[in-house]
């Protein structure tokens, strides 16, 4: 990944940094005003943090952007693979409709320039979708139950209903998040995925030592990023994992629930 901003508290992927009709970023600890477990560029305003805090990391967010977003949205999500379309009749909406609109939302998508589309993520995946072709942008939470579940397969197919997005027109990133060697799970989460169809000698592996199942989310979203035609030369994997950098990234395995999240965000300019 590159870095956006000198104090590294945003980083960008090259394969998005080529296009200038839209900007995007990924947050890290660096930069912020939190404290404690939160320490210290949280700005979801979800994970328990101080609101006064969370607004002046926003406003930090906002100064380090080329141009203030018209809405930054964030979505309050609950690992399911439900997705909502920013469109004008949402942005129409009172603050308090749009909340409660945001509310159990994992994938959230516009082709309006100006919102910044955002999702909130400490060892889960964050997948960034870019559709060349129709100028329409997607943010995807992909934990494991939803990445179990195919919830980058379903933004996709929500994104050809909504826009034609083809595979072939799709730049995806896939980003700093818990890797196949830290992500230790149980037999009924190896289950979920065989259950679901995954193909568990490409996504897990058992760790002869531990005798522990591991899984690897980055692989399992890739392979639908593949299974929808986006091609492999145009996904790109961050190969950052928070549980083992977590000095660098939130990690809630490291830190506990009441931690800070990593912003992942993007937006048509």
């Amino acid at each position: 990944m590159i870095s956006l901003t000198e104090d590294k508290r945003m980083l960008g992927y090259r394969s998005l940094g080529v296009y200038p009709d839209i900007f995007h970023f990924v947050t890290t600890r660096f930069g912020g005003c939190s404290e404690g477990t939160y320490a210290t560029f949280n700005c979801s305003p979800f994970a328990g943090d101080e609101a006064d805090h969370v607004c002046r990391n926003q406003e930090r967010l906002f100064e380090a952007m080329p141009q203030r977003p018209r809405e930054l949205i964030i979505p309050h999500q609950t690992h399911g693979v439900k997705s909502l379309v920013v469109n004008e009749a949402f942005l129409s909406l009172s603050g308090e409709e749009k909340m409660e609109s945001l509310e159990g939302i994992d994938t959230v998508m516009t082709c309006e320039p100006g919102c910044c589309i955002c999702i909130s993520t400490a060892d889960c995946v964050p997948v960034l979708l870019f559709d060349t072709q129709h100028r329409a942008v997607a943010a995807v939470h992909a934990g494991w139950r939803g990445t179990v579940d195919y919830i980058v397969g379903h933004a996709l197919e929500r994104m050809y209903a909504v826009y034609g997005t083809e595979g072939k027109d799709v730049i995806a990133c896939i980003g700093p998040s818990i890797s196949l060697e830290a992500f230790e799970v149980g037999d009924e989460v190896v289950e979920a995925f065989r259950r679901n169809g995954f193909d568990l000698s490409r996504i897990s592996r058992r760790n002869t030592e531990t005798r522990k199942q591991h899984i690897d989310l980055w692989e399992a979203n890739r392979l639908q990023l593949l299974d929808f035609g986006v091609p492999s030369s145009q996904i790109e994997i961050a190969g950052i994992c928070t549980y083992r950098q977590q000095e660098e990234f939130f990690s809630a395995r490291r830190l506990g629930i009441a931690s800070g999240r990593i912003l992942s965000g993007i937006m048509i300019q």
